[in-house]
C-alpha cells in the first residue's frame, strides 16, 4: 500500500478520522524508520513511524524498536518532561508503526545563538534528570530484541556488547583495531558496572537532532519535546551523557551539568564514573561504525565515520584499559 492509505488506516485503527487526511509529508534525519507528518483539515498534527519490513537487514537490537520508543514515551509523560504521546501502536510484523502527537519546534541546530545556548542547555539537563528518576522492572531493552530484561545491569550491558561485537562480525564492520581486541578491553571495564544497582531510564540518542527547539512569537526559546526514544534501555544513567556530548566531553558543558544537579542528578566523575563513561562511549561508536553496513551509507557519510568516529572509539578503549587495572573489582 502507499503511504497515504497506510496513514488512513493507522489514523482508522486510532478512532481518528482518515477521511481529515489533508497532508502527508516525509520526515528526513533517520537512517532506520520511515516516518512522515501528517495533518489534518482541523490543523492537528501527528507523527507516524513505520518499521522495515522484517526482511531488511539491521542490527540485533533493532528489532521492536517502536515498542520501545512507546515505552521511552509513557516514562517521559511520567517524569513530566516534554515528548510526543502515543496514540496507536502497531506491532504486527508487515506493518510495524507507531502513531503519535507532534511536538512544536524543530530540531536543535546552529541557528541558536551563544546567549540562547546556556539556558537551554540548563533546562534540557533538569529535563534530562528528571527522565534519570524513573526506574524499571529490569535491565537492558524492554523491547526484548536481545532477549528478556537481566537482573543486574553488568549481565544487561555484557548481553549488549556482545550483540554488537556480534554485528561487526557479521557485518564485517571496519574497526580500528580488530574486534576481539576490542571485545577483550570492553570485558576488563565491565566489573565498574556492578555499581549500578537501579535501571533507571536512557534515552541514550539525545543528540540535538533529537531535541525540538520551540520558538513562540516574542518569546525566548524552550524545549518543545525529547523524541525519537526509540534506543531507549533501562539501565546506568550516565549513559545517557554520551549522545548528550556526541563526540565531546560533558564535563565541559557546564550548563547543562548546572541544570541536572539543580533537579536532583548526579555528576560524580569519580574514576568509576569515566569508566562507566568509556563503556558506554565505545558501546555507540561501535554502533555508529557498524549500522552503515546494513544502511548501505555513501562514501562521504564512510568518510565521517572514520574520520571523527573512529578515532573516538579508539580513545575510549584506550581509558578503559588505563582505568580498569587500577580500579580492580568493584561493587555498590
Amino acid at each position: 500500500m502507499d503511504s497515504w492509505e497506510r496513514a488512513r488506516l493507522v489514523l482508522d485503527g486510532a478512532h481518528l478520522s482518515a477521511d481529515r487526511l489533508a497532508h502527508l509529508r516525509p520526515l528526513t534525519g533517520g537512517t532506520y524508520n520511515t516516518v512522515e507528518e501528517l495533518l489534518l483539515t482541523d490543523g492537528s498534527r501527528y507523527v507516524l513511524k513505520v518499521a522495515p519490513d522484517p526482511s531488511v537487514p539491521g542490527m540485533r537490537h533493532e528489532k521492536r524498536l517502536l515498542v520501545a520508543e512507546a515505552e521511552f514515551y509513557r516514562a517521559a509523560a511520567e517524569a513530566g518532561v516534554p515528548a510526543p504521546r502515543t496514540l496507536a501502536l502497531g506491532e504486527e510484523p508487515a506493518v510495524a508503526h507507531l502513531l503519535m502527537t507532534a511536538c512544536p519546534g524543530e530540531p536543535w541546530d546552529g541557528s541558536v545563538t551563544d546567549a540562547e545556548r546556556a539556558p537551554l542547555r540548563t533546562e534540557l539537563g533538569r529535563q534530562t534528570a528528571r527522565l534519570h528518576r524513573i526506574t524499571g522492572p529490569g535491565f537492558g531493552y524492554p523491547s526484548g530484541a536481545l532477549g528478556p530484561l537481566a537482573p543486574d545491569w553488568r549481565t544487561a550491558f555484557g548481553i549488549m556488547v556482545e550483540a554488537v561485537l556480534d554485528d561487526v562480525r557479521d557485518y564485517r564492520a571496519r574497526l580500528p583495531r580488530p574486534v576481539e581486541t576490542v571485545a577483550r578491553t570492553l570485558r576488563a571495564g565491565f566489573p565498574a558496572l556492578d555499581e549500578v544497582i537501579t535501571p533507571r531510564l536512557v534515552h541514550f540518542d539525545l543528540w540535538d537532532g533529537n531535541i525540538l527547539l520551540d520558538r513562540p512569537a516574542g518569546e525566548e526559546p524552550r524545549i518543545g519535546g525529547l523524541i525519537d526514544g526509540e534506543r531507549m534501555f533501562w539501565g546506568d544513567p550516565l549513559a545517557d551523557f554520551v549522545s548528550l556530548a556526541l563526540l565531546a566531553d560533558i564535563e565541559q558543558d557546564t550548563a547543562f551539568l548546572a541544570g541536572y544537579r539543580d533537579a536532583g542528578g548526579r555528576t560524580d566523575f569519580d574514576a568509576s564514573a569515566r569508566l562507566r563513561l568509556a563503556l558506554y562511549r565505545a558501546y555507540l561508536y561501535l554502533i555508529m561504525l557498524t549500522e552503515g553496513v546494513p544502511r548501505a551509507f555513501e562514501a562521504d557519510r564512510w568518510r565521517w565515520l572514520e574520520e571523527a568516529v573512529a578515532p573516538e572509539l579508539v580513545a575510549a578503549l584506550d581509558e578503559i584499559e588505563d582505568l580498569a587495572p587500577r580500579l580492580g573489582p568493584v561493587g555498590p
